[in-house]
C-alpha cells in the first residue's frame, strides 16, 4: 500500500487511491471512486462511488462526497460542508440514474458548513465562504457569501482578497502576483 488508511477506515474493493494519500478515522471510500496523490480525507468522510478526487485534495472532517461530483487538483472541502446531487429527492422515488455533476475547478476552496447544489460548476480558485449555499455557477477567482450566496468580491490563488484600481489592475500581497480584471471576468497576468 503506498498511501496511508486509518485502520478504522474502510476501503471498497474498486476504490483507486493515489500514493501518498492519507485516509483518516471512521471514513469510508466506496467502489469506483477516484482519490489522487497526496489528498488528505479527515475524519468520518464518505467519498461514494464514481466521485472523483485530483491531486492534493483536502477534505476536511464530517464531508460526505456524493456521486457526480468531480474536484480537481488543489481543492480544498472545509469541514462539514455539503454536497448534494439530486435537485429534487424524495424518499419514495429512486432517482439513482439521475445524479446531477457537479465539478469544482482547480485550487477552490469551500469554507465550513456551506451548501453546494448539484449541477453546478465552482470555477478555479474560487473562495466560498463559511456557511454559503451555492444555487448557481461561480466565476474563477470569484468570492462568495451568503444564503444564497452572493458574489463580493474576487481572490487571488492565495486566498487574498484582490483590490483592482481604475485600470482593472490587482496585485495579491503574498505573491506578488498580478490579476487583470476585464467585462466581469479575472485572470492572472504574470507569476
Amino acid at each position: 500500500m503506498d498511501y496511508f488508511a486509518h485502520e478504522t477506515a474502510v476501503i471498497d474493493e474498486g476504490a483507486h487511491i493515489g500514493k501518498g494519500t492519507k485516509i483518516w478515522h471512521f471514513t469510508h471510500v466506496m467502489p469506483d471512486s477516484v482519490i489522487g496523490e497526496e489528498c488528505n480525507l479527515g475524519q468520518n468522510v464518505v467519498v461514494s462511488p464514481k466521485v472523483k478526487l485530483g491531486r492534493n485534495v483536502k477534505v476536511q472532517n464530517n464531508v460526505s462526497i456524493y456521486t457526480g461530483v468531480i474536484c480537481e487538483d488543489d481543492v480544498f472541502l472545509g469541514p462539514s460542508m455539503v454536497f448534494t446531487n439530486i435537485i429534487n429527492p424524495r424518499s419514495a422515488i429512486v432517482r439513482r440514474d439521475e445524479y446531477v455533476e457537479t465539478n469544482v475547478r482547480q485550487g477552490a476552496s469551500i469554507g465550513a458548513n456551506a451548501t453546494i447544489i448539484c449541477g453546478n460548476e465552482l470555477g478555479k480558485y474560487c473562495l466560498i465562504g463559511a456557511g454559503a449555499v451555492i444555487t448557481k455557477s461561480v466565476a474563477p477567482y470569484a468570492l462568495m457569501v451568503g444564503n444564497p450566496a452572493k458574489q463580493i468580491g474576487w481572490v487571488s490563488e492565495y486566498g487574498h482578497r484582490l483590490e483592482f484600481d481604475e485600470l482593472g489592475k490587482a496585485t495579491c500581497p503574498e505573491s506578488g502576483e498580478e490579476y487583470e480584471l476585464h467585462h466581469g471576468s479575472v485572470e492572472k497576468v504574470s507569476v
